[in-house]
């Protein structure tokens, strides 16, 4: 008989969801004004209940942030997007962020579908890098990493000294277009612009079908107007003359000075491409603006598309864009719920939303026990 000494207890096995609840018990999600459907939904995939932070503004328009319950030592994942209100989102982002580092929290993971001000990402003009800026301000803020998604350029990763994983959406809306879209493989992939022709590359390839390009503008592009920089400089020998004359046998010597610029043409839209009695796919990151998607889709329609589809990840639809939307040729516009657009979609019955607070949810889960984050990249179904 085997001998068991006094005072040894053996402990008591632990049931699945014990393990589950101690796996997720520092667990805090908090959230701010630009989203508060997207966290309580991330919330409830993770089985946990939204932290008590409340964000509200003074009269003279200052950000108030209270948080109810204790971060101290906790993970704490705060869910704000970027919406049309983006400066208010940016500051109550940073003040909640600083809020839980002045309250000793562990980790402060902030989760931002859409970063604002990600277009202002190269030097234009006499401007500056907004979104180096706007980096600089979250790290100094208190967050130690960030969750954002199909961010407009990648290289925006390098702005921040944290790490940063960019989510794709591209598995959701290509699952869209195989179960939602008759008669898909009629489908052509099309790029608004040569500067999104990559991204749609990438969608044809994956789904095997064609691709066609709309080359060209209607406007004079931004970076055409005229400007202090451009004036010319005074003429003057551009060959010094104590230079040896060997030397300036080998020079090529410009009689104007700096040489000018040579002015863009812009050609008319043209697509490169075969879209008659196909189905039109414009696939892009954002759509905000929507007069240069309405236009392309008149171009699309005149040359023989039968239907019209808009993909994005981010539908921000700023302005008057559900009325130009609604009374266009596109058939319908499918976005993702980054962004909040309830009110959008009253005036605009094309449009149409993705959930992808799956994703945002195991993106947290996998960071919190530490696991990989290449599956994200690699494996993403829509599937609980």
């Amino acid at each position: 008989m085997s001998k068991r000494r006094l005072g040894s207890v053996r402990p008591p096995k632990r049931c699945r969801s014990d393990m589950d609840n101690t796996s997720t018990s520092d667990i805090v999600i908090i959230n701010g004004n630009s989203h508060p459907d997207l966290a309580n939904m991330v919330a409830e995939r993770m089985g946990l209940k939204n932290g008590g932070c409340s964000v509200f503004h003074k009269s003279n328009r200052e950000t108030i942030v209270e948080i109810s319950d204790s971060v101290r030592g906790k993970d704490i994942y705060i869910i704000q997007t970027g919406t049309k209100d983006a400066n208010n989102n940016i500051m109550e982002l940073l003040i909640m962020a600083y809020a839980c580092k002045t309250s000793s929290a562990r980790s402060i993971v902030g989760v931002i579908p859409y970063l604002p001000y990600s277009k202002q990402c190269k030097m234009r003009k006499r401007g500056c890098i907004v979104s180096k800026l706007l980096a600089k301000m979250m790290c100094t803020s208190g967050l130690t990493h960030i969750i954002t998604m199909d961010l407009h350029q990648k290289e925006i990763q390098g702005f921040f000294d944290i790490p940063v994983d960019n989510l794709r959406a591209s598995p959701f809306l290509l699952q869209y277009i195989q179960e939602s879209i008759p008669d898909y493989r009629n489908s052509v992939i099309v790029a608004r612009n040569p500067g999104v022709a990559k991204k749609a590359n990438s969608y044809a390839e994956r789904l095997r079908l064609g691709l066609a390009v709309i080359h060209g503008e209607q406007k004079e592009a931004e970076s055409d107007e005229v400007d202090g920089r451009y004036s010319p400089p005074p003429t003057r020998n551009s060959t010094p003359q104590h230079a040896p004359s060997s030397s300036r046998q080998r020079t090529t010597s410009v009689s104007v000075g700096v040489p000018e610029h040579p002015v863009k043409v812009k050609p008319p839209l043209t697509i490169v491409g075969d879209v008659n009695g196909r189905i039109a796919i414009m696939v892009d990151d954002l759509i905000d603006d929507v007069q240069a998607f309405v236009a392309a889709a008149e171009m699309l329609k005149d040359n023989g598309a039968c239907r019209i589809y808009v993909l994005a990840t981010h539908g921000l639809l700023s302005s008057d864009a559900p009325r130009l939307l609604e009374e266009s040729v596109i058939d319908e516009i499918v976005v993702t719920n980054t962004i909040p657009h309830e009110i959008q979609k009253l005036q605009c019955n094309k449009i149409k939303t993705i959930d992808i607070s799956i994703l945002i949810a195991e993106a947290i889960r996998r960071i919190h026990n530490k696991e990989s984050m290449s599956y994200l990249f690699r494996n993403v179904t829509l599937e609980d």
